[in-house]
Order: structure tokens, then C-alpha cells, then sequence
């Protein structure tokens, strides 16, 4: 049974929830309708109030998620994962509740209207009422919540329930905590209100100040110097510090207190460790103590899914991307930071999990997809692709895997390139291409013998073709190029090389119900299939879902082990915990511990032994599919 005043009323709502604001706004455009003064609407400051705290909240988690920049500060190392996500997606409950607080108050008092724009005796007043009233009785039911073992697991439990403090775990608490929180914050308020000094820059002032305080203590990064303690030594009994507030999540005995240690001194329960800890993090901020197992060296896919990235949006960063209407006003800002990513930006850190003890971390190269197929950018990129190579082999990574377009052919022959470049490399670099072919081989149902196979001259085409033969199935392999099909042959086995068969035209396909693409086809292209056609694929951008009479898988993939943990991120298209197949080939890599280079032509031997390795380790095959496929 749920304890009383634990849910929140529009708990069932879902995203209808917001609709509880539109009284608020029905009332400011009838004010201006009515051609009332607009700027003494409480409904206006109360929904400019409500988008400002929101926003605070907002960008303290974007700034702590933002690794290439917080990465050494941080206090918890572990990651965010999706259960934590879930559990705070409704983070900004309170903020509805305390707008219609706020109405509640307009209602009873109808002279909060009418306060002054400025007072300044009101800020002494308030200040005086929060460390005279608020700070003590936030302290007292803060404890109370902790030595009731009733409060705590019926209320207060949720809010420990995140294992990592980020400014939305501020936020993240029962009904009945919020409705205490909310009358400490409307003590000082009132209070004002009541001696006659209130004023509207006062609770603006109060409210801001009060969310970002919050925030400050629940972000997992430190940003204030130990420096200050030591010129100041009261001033460490007057403001805490995030360190000092995640020994509360960790040791939830002590430091109880609002944002004022004072009161954990003076009811003795203040964590010894609390100022000593504090000078180890401030001090060693700028030294990297955590060298990744594994990186993944991924890129932007476009202007659209670079607002994908969890330091944007964390919520939307948790699901599979897709393109919404919501990220369109951002449309402009993401161009301008593509501009200036292009211009100046290095590889930065984009998220991170643990795998069996092991840090793997995702490295981003500040390009966007279309500039790979620019002529003059090709030196610029990979000039990145080296710097983030040789900069993982001095911080001691054991494996880099090349997403996607890293590894083009054309721009440096699948990472070929910069081993020849740099024979002595104690990191390993991957492509992952071997995984990709056997996750896409073992798509194909065992009675299929024959296969179309386009960009079959490809180093994924050549190794399908080639693997596919020595089973005995017959591959139809559109290329126009007489001499790369000879050469591909040549490679197969004499007794397997008439399973190979050189087309020129999609036409010679048209009684093939088994599609590999490698190549984007049009839909015009797409029509010469038959009915019941099964469309895999291995090209970037994959391609349009244009049969209704077909199906289409998606990007090879793979399912990251079970025991996979702080991964709080989708992969751009990918479902949960769900990463592209060449991510996985270089995971499989690490794993296993192999010492050799996965560079260049795919080494068809080794596809089913790391095909073996995979699922050995906990990996598991996804075959995603097209909502027509689901439908089917």
C-alpha cells in the first residue's frame, strides 16, 4: 500500500502534467486581451519564475554531464545509468506544486500583487528568516526523516535512490517532502511579506538563489576551491560544497544540513572526512587518475542528432535519437556550435560505462557527417583521428575502436593509415569491421542460399561475399568493376569461387528475396526486389524503408553484457544499452586481450571466432527492425 502523501496527484498524467500551468497562461493573455498591465500579472511571474528555476536545474546537470570538462572533478566517478534517469524523469514536480502554492497565496493575500519591484531592507530580512528559521528546521525534519525508519522508507528512500547526486536529483523526492520544502521557502518569503519589506526582486532573488545552492550540492562536481576554506576558515561552516553533500548520499548519518554546515556542527553530526576529502578533489582536478580500458572514437552524425549528446538534453539522450519537434528552435544554436567545432574544437569525452572493472569511454571527433565527404576536409580529419590515437596511447588505452565514418576507406583505408604511420603504438586500433560482418552473417537464415550483395566490393562487401561462398551459397555481387569482382574472387577457394557472380544491373535481383546493402539504393532501385524481400544492411545513412511489402533490418548491432554499468546514454539510433557492432568489435577486442592491429581488409578466417568471443563474454545479437517489420 502506498503511504499517504507519498505519489503526487498527477502522478498518472504523464507529459499531460504541464497542462496544470494552463490557467496561468490562460490568465496572462487575458490580461493583455483586456489591455490590463501585463507586467503586475503574479500568473506572468509566476511561469517566468518556473522557466528560470527549470533552467537552472537544466544547466547544471548539462555542465556536469559536459566530461571534457568535468571529467577530473568529479566526486562519484560512476556514471548515470537509465535507472536513475526513470526514477528522476519527473524531477520538476515540484516546480507545478509550488506555482500553485503560489496561487493558493495570491488567493489569501491579495496584497502579494501589489509588492514593490525593489525594497532593499527585504533582502537583509530574508536572509536574516533563512538562516534564522529555514536552515534550523531543515536540519531538524532532515533528521527526523533519517531516524524514522517509517519517513525514510515510505518518503525519503527515493531521494537516496540515486546512486550518482546530479542537480535533477535535487529535485526527485515524494509529495510530502515537497510540501515541507515548499513551506521553508515560503517562511522567509512570507516572512518579508509580513514586515511590511517584501518586494518582487526579493523573491526572484530568493527562489533563483535558493534552486542554484540546491543544484551546487547535488552536481557531483567540485568547483569550489579548498583555497577558500583556508583564507576563510568560518566560511566553511556557511556554505557546503558538493563533496560535502554527496557524503550524505554516501554516509547518510551525517551532514544534514540545508547549505550551511554550522547546523552539522552544532548537532555534532558533521562527516570527518568532509573538508579532508574536499582538498584531495579540489587539489587533484587537474590531473586525469582515470585512464580508460577502452575508447571509442565516434563522430556527429548531423546537426539534429548532436543535440542527441546526454549534456544536452539528458532525458532525450536516453532514448533511441530520432528527429522531434522540440529540437527545432535549437536548430540554430547546434549550427553555430558546428561552426566553431569545426574551427577549433579537439576530440572531446562524450560519455562513458564499466565493463568488468574496466573503464570504456566514448571519444568524439568534432565533425559532422557531411564534412567526410568533402575533399578539402579529409587531411583536417584525419589529422584528428592521429591526435586522438596518439593521445590515447599516452594516457595507456589498451583499445580504440573507429565508429563508422573514422574508418572510411577512402580517407585513411580503415585506420590503416596511422598504424603504417606509427608502427610503435602500444594501443590497439580497431575497426570493428569483423564483428559487423559476422552480426550481419548471422542475420541471414540458414536456408537462404542465395544472396544480393551490393557495395560487394567493399571491405564488409568482399568479406560477406567471401564468407557466404565457402558456405555455399550463391552471391550475386553488383559492382561494375570486372577487375575488383575478379580480385575478390581470386580470394575465394577454387571448389567455392562459381558461387560468385558478378551482376551489373539491380534487374538480376529481381527473384532474390535476401538484400545485403551496402550501398544506399533509392527506391526506385528498391522495387526491382520481390515481395517478402528482406533488406540487411551495412550502409551509412541506412536506407529508406520503402516497401511496405518488405522488410528492413537496421545498422548491425549488438547488446552490451548484462553487467554493464553507469551507461545513461542511447547510441544515436540504438536502443538501451545497445551499441553499433563495430563499438562492440572493439569491446570484444579489449575482452579478449588480443595484442594485434584490426586495421584494413577484414581477415575472413577470424569472423566466427570473434563472432564466438562475443557471445562468450556476455554480447548478444539484436536484430532491430523497422516498425513495419514489428507490424508484421
Amino acid at each position: 500500500m502506498v503511504a499517504p502523501l507519498s505519489a503526487w496527484p498527477w502522478e498518472n498524467l504523464g507529459p499531460f502534467k504541464y497542462l496544470l500551468y494552463g490557467p496561468f497562461l490562460a490568465k496572462v493573455l487575458y490580461s493583455r486581451i483586456q489591455d490590463e498591465n501585463i507586467e503586475e500579472s503574479w500568473c506572468l511571474h509566476i511561469l517566468i519564475i518556473c522557466a528560470l528555476r527549470a533552467s537552472i536545474y537544466q544547466y547544471w546537470t548539462s555542465w556536469s554531464n559536459m566530461l571534457f570538462l568535468t571529467r577530473n572533478r568529479r566526486i562519484l566517478p560512476q556514471g548515470v545509468d537509465f535507472k536513475q534517469i526513470d526514477k528522476e524523469w519527473d524531477w520538476d514536480n515540484f516546480l507545478i506544486l509550488q506555482a500553485l502554492l503560489a496561487s493558493m497565496a495570491l488567493y489569501i493575500f491579495p496584497s502579494l500583487s501589489s509588492l514593490p519591484v525593489w525594497n532593499s531592507s527585504g533582502f537583509v530580512a530574508v536572509i536574516l528568516l533563512h538562516v534564522g528559521v529555514s536552515e534550523p528546521f531543515y536540519y531538524w525534519i532532515h533528521k527526523c526523516f533519517h531516524g524514522n525508519n517509517y519517513l525514510l522508507t515510505h518518503y525519503h528512500s527515493l531521494h537516496h535512490s540515486s546512486t550518482v547526486p546530479q542537480a535533477f536529483t535535487a529535485g526527485n523526492a515524494t509529495f510530502l517532502e515537497h510540501l515541507i520544502l515548499s513551506a521553508l521557502i515560503g517562511l522567509p518569503l512570507m516572512g518579508t511579506y509580513l514586515l511590511g519589506c517584501g518586494s518582487i526582486t526579493t523573491v526572484y532573488g530568493y527562489l533563483l538563489i535558493f534552486d542554484f545552492l540546491r543544484c551546487l550540492g547535488h552536481c557531483n562536481v567540485e568547483i569550489v576551491p579548498h583555497q577558500w576554506f583556508e583564507t576563510l576558515p568560518l566560511l566553511k561552516y556557511l556554505l557546503y560544497t558538493p563533496t560535502y553533500h554527496s557524503l550524505h548520499h554516501t554516509e547518510m548519518g551525517t551532514n544534514f544540513c540545508l547549505f550551511m554546515p554550522l547546523f552539522d556542527a552544532l548537532g555534532n553530526t558533521m562527516n570527518a572526512k568532509s573538508w579532508e576529502l574536499h582538498k584531495k578533489i579540489s587539489s587533484n582536478s587537474g590531473t586525469n587518475n582515470r585512464v580508460p580500458d577502452f575508447v571509442f572514437l565516434a563522430h556527429v552524425v548531423d546537426v539534429m542528432s548532436a543535440l542527441h549528446s546526454p549534456f544536452v538534453l539528458r532525458s532525450f539522450g536516453s532514448t533511441p535519437f530520432a528527429t522531434r519537434l522540440f529540437l527545432l528552435p535549437m536548430w540554430p544554436f547546434a549550427f553555430g556550435v558546428m561552426l566553431v567545432m569545426w574551427a577549433r574544437s579537439k576530440t572531446f569525452l562524450f560519455s562513458f560505462y564499466n565493463l568488468r572493472g574496466r573503464l570504456h569511454q566514448t571519444w568524439v571527433v568534432p565533425r559532422f557527417g557531411f564534412q567526410y565527404f568533402l575533399p578539402f576536409a579529409t587531411q583536417g580529419i584525419n589529422k584528428h583521428i592521429e591526435e586522438a590515437i596518439l593521445r590515447a596511447d599516452r594516457l595507456g588505452v589498451k583499445v580504440l575502436s573507429l565508429a563508422a565514418l573514422n574508418k572510411n576507406e577512402a580517407l585513411n583505408g580503415g585506420g590503416t593509415l596511422f598504424v603504417n604511420k606509427h608502427p610503435n603504438l602500444k594501443v590497439r586500433v580497431v575497426h570493428g569491421n569483423t564483428l559487423t560482418a559476422a552480426v550481419i552473417l548471422n542475420e541471414i537464415p540458414e536456408e537462404v542460399k542465395e544472396v544480393f550483395l551490393s557495395g560487394a566490393t567493399s571491405k564488409l562487401g568482399r568479406a560477406i561475399a567471401l564468407y557466404l561462398c565457402r558456405k555455399r551459397v550463391r552471391v550475386l555481387m553488383l559492382t561494375l568493376s570486372t577487375e575488383r569482382f575478379q580480385k575478390v574472387q581470386k580470394e575465394a577457394p577454387t571448389e567455392f569461387q562459381k558461387y560468385l557472380v558478378q551482376v551489373t544491373k539491380y534487374q538480376a535481383a529481381q527473384n532474390c528475396k535476401a538484400w545485403i546493402v551496402g550501398k544506399w539504393i533509392t527506391p526506385r532501385e528498391q522495387s526491382w526486389a520481390p515481395s517478402g524481400t528482406h533488406f540487411h544492411q551495412f550502409v551509412v545513412p541506412p536506407i529508406l524503408a520503402f516497401r511496405r511489402d518488405c522488410t528492413y533490418g537496421d545498422l548491425a548491432a549488438m547488446r552490451l553484457p548484462d553487467d554493464v554499468e553507469g551507461l545513461g546514454s542511447c547510441e544515436y539510433t540504438m536502443e538501451r544499452g545497445v551499441v553499433h557492432a563495430c563499438h562492440a568489435g572493439g569491446v570484444v577486442h579489449r575482452l579478449e586481450g588480443w595484442t594485434h592491429h584490426e586495421v584494413g581488409a577484414i581477415d575472413v578466417d577470424r569472423i566466427d571466432l570473434v563472432w564466438k568471443a562475443a557471445l562468450k563474454h556476455g554480447l548478444k545479437p539484436v536484430k532491430l527492425s523497422t516498425k513495419k517489420e514489428k507490424e508484421k
